[in-house]
């Protein structure tokens, strides 16, 4: 099974930079989009093959997440049950046969840290609900997670150390995450791999030189460890200020 994670910075805008072309030569079981921008009435996506399931912002122009699938889902939920969390269109929720699929756009704790204390309480709140379904069933948790969570991921990480996305409390809030039973898909295969980002500012030429950061995920339950083939950054494919990120599992 094939999955793909891509935060689009607007879908409409995307869909003018070849969204289309790697939806298709993906051939992803599951595509999940972040930051769609939009409510889905306002385009027509003709995507065959897949349903689609969308959760969008009450803001128009902002957040908002969207699935597309070629495997039917058991059930889909919409955010994650907290009035205070779900007007923002972060969250969508599909139970499959042997997994819960979560597509997420975690808040960004933004410009000089206006939003950290909001993105602590939702950093409790998102992690409890993880839990509560890996209680269940394995989860596979996919999207942007707006951290950096080690030096490693981004390219520099001293000058960034207490900017959004590379705080103490973020980066720690990761590590509590990782250490209530789930894993970074990527780190497992590949600990020590430098330079592997998924976003990049549009300022000072920074995706030209690599100087970017890995904020996009699959967080797997370490149930599904066994199930792991291959967890892949596609930083060729361009469209958005972030590329796509993938994740093989094992069908049986």
């Amino acid at each position: 099974m094939k999955l793909i994670s891509w935060n689009v910075n607007g879908l409409r805008a995307c869909m003018n930079k070849g969204f289309m072309n790697f939806l298709k030569e993906s051939n992803a079981d599951i595509f999940c989009v972040q930051e769609t921008k939009m409510q889905p009435e306002q385009a027509d996506f003709i995507m065959e093959g897949y349903e689609q399931y969308w959760n969008s912002a009450e803001r128009k122009g902002y957040s908002g997440t969207a699935v597309f699938t070629k495997v039917p889902p058991f059930s889909v939920q919409y955010g994650i049950g907290i009035d205070e969390h779900d007007h923002e269109g972060r969250v969508i929720t599909l139970e499959f046969e042997k997994f819960f699929l979560v597509n997420v756009y975690t808040p960004n704790s933004q410009r000089d840290l206006a939003r950290l204390n909001y993105r602590m309480k939702w950093e409790d709140d998102f992690r409890d609900y993880l839990i509560e379904l890996d209680a269940v069933k394995p989860v596979v948790v996919c999207g942007d997670m707006n951290v950096a969570h080690q030096e490693i991921d981004l390219k520099n990480p001293k000058t960034n150390r207490k900017n959004a996305g590379f705080t103490d409390e973020e980066r720690g809030r990761m590590s509590k995450l990782l250490e209530n039973g789930f894993l970074d898909s990527f780190r497992f295969f590949y600990p020590d791999k430098t330079e592997c980002y998924s976003w990049w500012s549009y300022m000072f030429h920074a995706r030209e030189k690599n100087a970017g950061w890995r904020i996009d995920y699959f967080i797997v339950s370490k149930a599904l460890q066994d199930k792991l083939l291959d967890s892949v950054i596609y930083p060729e494919i361009m469209g958005s200020d972030h590329c796509p990120v993938g994740l093989m599992l094992k069908d049986e």
